[in-house]
């Protein structure tokens, strides 16, 4: 089809029933805005030129479109006087010729496919105006296609214009319509707002045109879901569910495992390859990778993260941190962002990492904190360790060498640096460098006290005697 195509997204309402602080078309589902959906689905129809009119919190609502889509053209709707009026402020921010799409920004299941379609048969059909609609069960709150006794459409009547009898058909408009540019621009200036909220609805050019004797019609969508908005929290909430189970499938289609499609929620931006698996109770959020033959869950959340082949991340929340191919995570592992895990690597059961390197063959196996640290190939890091990174001002950074083989109950007061080969003891606090192939302790010797059991009975039986007390040291 030829791409002489003006798309306006409509943005400028409140959402008051949202009851929100955030505007209706910025929440998010399936990790992303519902604007943000809808202007993906826009790019497939490969317009010229996309216009966007924001309203109500434009401070918010702009800068996120254009964060989102750099070129798209806003336009400011200083009053909210209905659909017809956002659409007059659209034009007036550019001639439009060809074809004008128009489409509302709290749809998030609209797929690209489906609205080059719907444009493309607009074309070839020649016509001043198509409707996309579609035939639901409950059409509460929409408007309804209004056909006359051969079929053709004849109108749009909105819910509240609507008599007893209109308000009983089921096919309705989606919002979604298609214009022939030049038939819009004389239009629109010829709207009213005679009607029971006494707003500018676009749907009223569907009368104008059948008044010319112009060309209607309606382009029925077999998946209705896709032209769904959400109004409330709960309708945001039924969208984000069908929007997951819509992801999920998919990523089963293409190759994917996924145990428990009921527990496991996918992001749109996540990125997964064949022989994934996903076991139950997992999220995968934002813009999270993972690599064939991988294992992720049960109960793992993962937001912004890259997973390498044949991973194995188990019970583990993770952000901004990448995991090599073949490297093991868990369980109840705490991955903040900057950690970067190599290949056949380990971060084990209840360790913390963050902004800190673990090399290939490394190993981080329990009960660990390592921040800021750069722990070099095959090291291996004792139970118990704390990377002491922080002096009450700044963050400092400690360095453990290859091969590396530290104790358990550690503790590194950064910055240190534990050299290649190296060995501290069991309940080691280490100050300074530690040189290669060194051993460092830091426990005062060990001294047993013969007989201090017995002697400890005959204490607790004479209080008048006195021993030393268990943990006692000489000063």
């Amino acid at each position: 089809m030829p791409n002489n195509v003006t798309v306006i997204v409509l943005a400028a309402g409140g959402g008051t029933r949202m009851r929100s602080k955030t505007m209706k078309v910025l929440h998010e589902v399936g990790g992303r805005s519902m604007v943000g959906h809808v202007l993906t689905a826009v790019r497939a129809v490969e317009p010229q030129r996309i216009v966007a009119v924001v309203g109500t919190q434009r401070d918010q609502v702009g800068p996120h479109i254009r964060a989102f889509a750099p070129d798209v053209v806003l336009a400011v709707q200083d009053v909210l006087d209905g659909t017809a009026g956002a659409v007059r402020v659209a034009v007036s921010e550019m001639a439009p010729t060809g074809t004008v799409v128009v489409v509302t920004g709290d749809t998030p299941l609209l797929e690209g496919e489906s609205l080059k379609a719907f444009a493309a048969e607009h074309e070839a059909a020649e016509r001043a105006v198509s409707i996309l609609s579609g035939v639901v069960g409950n059409p509460t709150g929409y408007g309804r296609i209004v056909r006359d006794d051969e079929g053709d459409v004849e109108a749009i009547v909105e819910e509240k214009d609507a008599t007893p009898q209109q308000r009983d058909i089921r096919e309705i408009s989606s919002g979604i319509l298609a214009f022939d540019a030049e038939f819009l621009l004389d239009a629109l200036p010829r709207i009213g707002n005679d009607n029971a909220k006494g707003e500018f609805y676009l749907t009223d050019t569907v009368r104008l045109a059948r008044d010319a004797g112009l060309t209607i019609g309606a382009y029925p969508i077999d998946d209705v879901m896709q032209t769904e908005g959400a109004n409330d929290r709960v309708q945001l909430a039924e969208l984000g569910r069908e929007m997951n189970r819509r992801i999920v499938t998919r990523w089963m289609r293409d190759g994917v495992t996924v145990m428990d499609p009921a527990t496991t929620w996918i992001d749109a931006d996540v990125r997964l390859e064949p022989d994934v698996t996903i076991l139950p109770g997992t999220q995968l959020l934002g813009a999270t990778v993972v690599a064939e033959d991988a294992v992720i869950g049960p109960d793992t959340t993962l937001k912004d993260c890259e997973i390498g082949v044949g991973a194995r991340v188990v019970r583990t929340h993770g952000e901004l941190a990448v995991i090599g191919a073949r490297a093991t995570v868990g369980p109840f592992s705490y991955l903040r962002p900057g950690t970067l895990l190599g290949a056949g690597g380990k971060i084990g059961a209840f360790v913390e990492v963050k902004n800190s390197t673990i090399a290939d063959g490394a190993k981080v196996p329990h009960l660990s904190y390592v921040g800021d640290g750069d722990i070099g190939p095959g090291a291996n890091i004792g139970a118990g360790t704390i990377f002491a990174n922080y002096d009450g001002t700044t963050k400092h950074r400690t360095t453990v060498g290859k091969g590396a083989k530290t104790g358990a109950n550690n503790t590194f007061v950064a910055p240190v640096s534990i050299g290649e080969g190296a060995m501290t003891g069991g309940g080691t606090v280490v100050r300074k460098d530690v040189p290669p192939g060194a051993l460092a302790v830091s426990a005062a010797t060990q001294r047993n006290l013969e007989g201090y059991v017995e002697r400890r009975t005959v204490r607790d039986a004479d209080p008048g005697d006195e021993f030393p007390a268990a943990g006692g040291g000489e000063s």
